[in-house]
């Protein structure tokens, strides 16, 4: 009966995953289905949970015994790689369409030609997709200098939740609205990267790094944008999916109230010094100090009281 129960339970799981890729192959764009990890969104997801085990467990625990690692030189580079492949993927998702007069900020559909510059808009998606899986190290190099504050809930769910966000635009509808958002994240993404690799090259680049800020406040306004960008589809007749139109309004949503949460615990409350608490006397046995040639044989000096004087020994609390 047992082993019954486990078949049936194995046929239903199998019977759903061959469902879903029936559904992925008949509403799938054609011509994105058979790229690389486009067939089902299995392996972005196991890639998407891998991420967050390493950074929240595994990373965690193979650093606790060892030293931070000094990773400047590779953090530079990496830096500045990001930068280039983000200003490569901001040119090409304008010149593929934003800046050329042949999109629409109102309302853009979905372009299923194979054009050439609608097959440029694709092929951007799927690097802008790609993109998401890089921005990885970014944690990763947290955890090997062991920076877990930075490893944060807001950091994770960011990085953790893209990946999988961003297939199901390649996957469905690559190219139009949508991509609104890709023109702008990696715009952020260019002025993002630039501050992680001055702030990589050391302490004396801090003096050029005060409009950090600015950068939260930049990535929040990215957001508004995108949200405004996405939501006016819901008042105006436009030939484009409204569960994408919602995806990605909410997503913008999410990350907004995310961002000011950090934004706020950073920058707008004020820093209080804890207090440290008042040092506790112990009374102690008077002891007879003799001075000699006015001072006192434990060193202390410009205390005189006709020979003798009593002292108190004073008891701090531990960690002052």
């Amino acid at each position: 009966m047992m082993y019954f129960r486990e078949d049936y339970k194995m046929a239903l799981i199998l019977e759903y995953l061959n469902d879903m890729h029936v559904f992925m192959d008949k509403y799938g764009d054609p011509r994105t289905n058979p790229w690389f990890l486009m067939s089902s969104p299995l392996p972005t997801l196991i890639i998407c949970l891998s991420y967050v085990y390493l950074v929240k467990v595994l990373g965690p625990q193979f650093m606790e015994n060892r030293k931070p690692y000094e990773l400047k030189n590779l953090l530079i580079l990496y830096n500045f790689l990001q930068v280039i492949f983000s200003a490569w993927l901001f040119y090409e998702i304008g010149a593929a369409g934003w800046f050329t007069g042949r999109y629409n900020f109102q309302c853009q559909p979905v372009d299923h030609s194979k054009h050439p510059q609608t097959m440029r808009m694709v092929h951007a998606c799927w690097w802008y997709y790609f993109s998401k899986f890089t921005e990885f190290f970014d944690t990763i190099f947290f955890v090997l200098r062991k920076k877990f504050d930075h490893v944060s809930t807001l950091h994770v769910i960011h990085h953790g939740v893209m990946p999988m966000s961003v297939w199901f635009g390649v996957k469905f509808t690559p190219g139009g609205h949508s991509t609104f958002f890709g023109l702008l994240n990696t715009f952020v993404h260019i002025v993002m990267y630039t501050y992680y690799m001055l702030a990589a090259m050391g302490p004396h680049m801090r003096k050029y790094l005060w409009w950090k800020k600015y950068l939260t406040t930049l990535q929040m306004v990215q957001f508004v944008g995108i949200m405004v960008h996405a939501f006016q589809l819901l008042f105006i007749e436009c030939d484009y999916p409204r569960a994408f139109v919602w995806w990605i309004g909410m997503h913008a949503v999410m990350f907004f109230f995310l961002f000011k949460d950090f934004y706020d615990q950073s920058y707008s409350k004020p820093k209080v010094r804890a207090k440290s608490p008042q040092p506790e006397l112990e009374t102690t046995e008077i002891k007879e100090l003799t001075y000699q040639n006015g001072s006192l044989k434990n060193g202390f000096n410009k205390i005189h009281t006709n020979g003798t004087m009593p002292r108190a020994r004073t008891v701090l609390p531990a960690g002052n």
